[in-house]
């Protein structure tokens, strides 16, 4: 069985989040692989994400990407976004570029590649089908700031750090590689 990442956190709300440029289940397109690492086609680019129907409790939100499915321990993170102010309800297809404008004081944290951006899927030949986690995380505080979350923390840190202030959860999983 396949390792679900947000299984074994505390259960929360469920809320849909929905894409016009990932659909969950179905393969990423080309544009969100990762020019980075040399995919063909890869263009690091962002999905457009929405939740407007998010828990209206929520002061802010987050999003993530992580593929637990990389051929290493850890699993990997490729993008992080925190402190979306409570009235947005989604992102642009981009929001994850260098130079993008991220609503009121969001910030990227810094993604496995160290990289303060969005890095698109990129599995390594031989390892196949990768799923990417993209989830839109509703928080009960205005700033992940006040948790001791900054743009040098990990991903990582992010999730332990709002682990119990999560209010609900959307989650869309599209997926890359093959199935050799």
């Amino acid at each position: 069985m396949p390792f679900a990442p947000y299984e074994k956190l505390p259960p929360v709300a469920s809320f849909t989040v929905t894409s016009t440029d990932a659909t969950h289940g179905e393969r990423f397109a080309p544009a969100q692989h990762s020019g980075i690492f040399e995919i063909p086609g890869g263009e690091d680019l962002s999905p457009q994400l929405a939740w407007p129907d998010a828990p209206k409790e929520a002061r802010s939100f987050a999003v993530t990407m992580f593929d637990p499915d990389a051929p290493i321990p850890s699993g990997f993170w490729h993008w992080s976004v925190a402190d979306i102010p409570a009235g947005v309800t989604a992102l642009e297809t981009g929001a994850g570029s260098p130079g993008a404008k991220l609503p009121g004081s969001a910030f990227h944290l810094r993604n496995d590649v160290s990289l303060a951006r969005y890095v698109g899927a990129a599995p390594p030949p031989g390892t196949g089908r990768h799923r990417y986690f993209l989830v839109v995380h509703a928080l009960e505080v205005e700033s992940v700031r006040e948790l001791g979350v900054t743009e040098e923390s990990t991903p990582a840190a992010l999730h332990f750090l709002v682990r119990d202030r999560t209010l609900g959860r959307g989650i869309v999983v599209p997926w890359a590689g093959s199935d050799e």
